[in-house]
This record gives C-alpha cells, structure tokens and sequence, in this order.
C-alpha cells in the first residue's frame, strides 16, 4: 500500500490530530497524529506504534500548536463585538486556525484554496451554519492578508 496522503487527507489528520490536543494538554503532537493516522489507516501504524507521519502533517500540527495564541487572536478580531472565541465550537475553532496558520505560513498553497479546503472540512465535520461561519471569518483574514501582500 502507498503510504501517500492527498493534502486534503492531511488536512483531515491534522484537525483530527489537533481536535484531542485542544482538551487533553498532556498529550503529545506524536501521539495525537499516531491517533489521528491509526483511525482509518491502522496498516500505517506498525505493533511498536511506529505511525508514517507525512511532513506536511506534522508541519500543520506543530505549526498550529505553536502559533495558537496568535491565531486565537487573529480570529477574535474577526468576529462580532458580542461574540468571544469561547462561543466557537472546537471543530470549528480547530478549523480556523489550521486555515488560518496555512494561509500565513505556507506560501505554497493559494489562500484560496486553503479557504475551499477549510469549508470542505466544515462541511464534513460540521454543519451548514459551521460552513458559512468559517467561510465568513476566513474570507476576511484571508482579504487582510492578501491586501498586506503576503502569499498573493
């Protein structure tokens, strides 16, 4: 079996990775992409949990983890004066940031398609009203970021 991972696939891993490191800060980014590859590819995992971990996996994870402080407050300068980044829902949350890291810090991807990408996983790990959210937030850090002349 290829162990290849589309980015899509990735980006699935990561949220999936980064979801259990949100709650539990006493797991490891490891242990949670181990957990995140073995849910429905346990053939990667081997009998001593050695996981195959695409780069490009541990890149969103690590990378998410380390900048949350300063994604959490990209993503509350965006929302309503009545609203708080305690009334996001975590997947939705795990959401933004991992788009909003991307854009940022990845300058291989086209924001654009990190913004279809963060509404992809939207619509499958959460709702319609999740999906317009994080298609709202992210379409306008991603116009701020395209207007500072980063990643364009």
């Amino acid at each position: 079996m290829s162990k290849e991972l589309s980015r899509h696939e990735i980006r699935e891993k990561a949220l999936q990775a980064l979801f259990p490191l949100d709650f539990n800060q006493e797991l490891t980014k490891k242990d949670a992409i181990n957990h995140a590859l073995s849910l429905d590819q346990a053939d990667w995992v081997s009998e001593e949990e050695d996981a195959f971990v695409p780069a490009y996996l541990d890149e969103l994870v690590g990378g998410v983890v380390s900048k949350t402080t300063e994604l959490d407050q990209i993503i509350q300068s965006h929302l309503r004066s009545n609203w708080s980044i305690q009334r996001i829902s975590k997947m939705d949350l795990i959401i933004l940031r991992l788009g909003i890291y991307e854009m940022m810090y990845n300058e291989k991807v086209p924001n654009k398609v990190v913004l279809n990408e963060a509404i992809e996983l939207a619509k499958t790990f959460s709702d319609d009203q999740s999906r317009k959210f994080v298609n709202g937030i992210l379409s306008n850090v991603m116009k701020e970021i395209d207007e500072a002349g980063k990643n364009s």
